[in-house]
């Protein structure tokens, strides 16, 4: 079966507006555990705009703190941040009292043992490059003309790669042939192996010089994908960056994936996906569903076992603390730091 999967770099313009959010969750929750926080960042040649509510006793300069980050991830030109964050309306404040969920949700977990991580193969790949392409930038002084803009793209058909596609932003000063024995010598066949009869497309449209914020438009939770399954399993939708755990479209998701991998772990099954559904006000979610990959349900097992309310979830998984910059590229799945793994 070919499976075909895209990650995006750190230094992607919509990966740039979600580690900046990431950021900012963080920071309130860091300064305030108690933090309701529903954010978004989107920018273009040199604006940033965040916009959302917080309702929090945490109190700092979100746009000088997005400034810091943007030169965190590497980007050396300036951007000019506009900030308009207001206090949650009332009618939504009412909404979530007593426990009630902060949104409505539809949200998937899943977990194989095809892999170490508990997550398919070529998903493992693409995100495995995409760090290693990142930190030979970051790290190493003899890849200094890497810049931090582009994304790969792995294909597989079965357990076999066929295609590898790398986009990334170098220097000016560097020719093209360059860039392309670099990162295939010293990123695609150290993390995929051999690369005989395998399609390599490195920057295979021209050079790339111009990228990030300066050259595109970026926007926050437009990778939604790229966070979760790579586009290899259902989504519901809704992106989590941004969002204080208590949030259904995060804190159900990252339990739905912890119930699975625990499963998988504890050979209940080869594969399992939990499916769940929230309601707005509501502490219960409205659905629970899990399905093995044979087609076995074991939803009645697993609403017996776990506890899908926000509330309980952020407990269990000690979700109120600043853990969310951290998993904001390469995928919040399949990390051994992480409670939810």
């Amino acid at each position: 079966m070919l499976k075909t999967v895209e990650i995006p770099l750190a230094g992607h313009p919509d990966k740039v507006c979600d580690q900046i959010v990431e950021a900012l969750v963080d920071e309130y929750l860091r300064r305030d555990p108690k933090s309701g926080i529903n954010l978004k960042a989107c920018g273009s040649h040199g604006m940033l705009m965040i916009g959302g509510t917080v309702d929090s006793r945490a109190d700092f300069d979100a746009g000088a703190f997005a400034k810091k980050v943007y030169k965190e991830i590497g980007y050396d030109d300036d951007i000019e941040p506009f900030v308009n964050i207001e206090r949650p309306a009332e009618d939504e404040s009412k909404a979530i009292v007593n426990g009630g969920s902060r949104g409505t949700a539809i949200v998937y977990g899943y977990a194989t043992r095809e892999t170490r991580e508990y997550l398919p193969k070529v998903f493992v790949y693409a995100n495995a490059l995409a760090r290693r392409v990142d930190e030979l930038r970051k790290h190493d002084p003899a890849f200094g003309f890497l810049l931090p803009d582009g994304k790969v793209q792995i294909t597989m058909d079965g357990d076999k790669v066929i295609a590898v596609t790398v986009v990334v932003q170098h220097d000016r000063s560097v020719e093209r042939s360059v860039v392309q024995s670099a990162i295939l010598e010293n990123a695609i066949i150290p993390v995929i192996g051999e690369c005989d009869g395998v399609k390599i497309y490195i920057n295979s449209a021209g050079s790339f010089e111009t990228g990030g914020l300066m050259a595109n438009a970026g926007a926050s939770g437009r990778k939604a994908l790229a966070d979760t399954y790579g586009g290899l399993l259902p989504h519901g939708g809704g992106a989590f960056c941004g969002k204080d755990p208590m949030r259904p479209s995060r804190a159900g998701a990252l339990m739905a994936r912890y119930v699975a991998k625990t499963l998988v772990k504890e050979g209940v099954a080869g594969n399992i996906l939990i499916s769940v559904g929230y309601a707005i006000g509501s502490a219960h979610p409205v659905f629970v569903q899990a399905i093995t990959g044979s087609g076995t349900d074991i939803s009645e097992m697993v609403k017996a076992r776990f506890d899908f309310r926000p509330s309980k979830i952020v407990e269990e998984l000690g979700l109120a603390q600043p853990l969310y910059r951290q998993a904001s590229v390469y995928g919040y799945f399949g990390r051994d730091e992480t409670s939810w793994g």
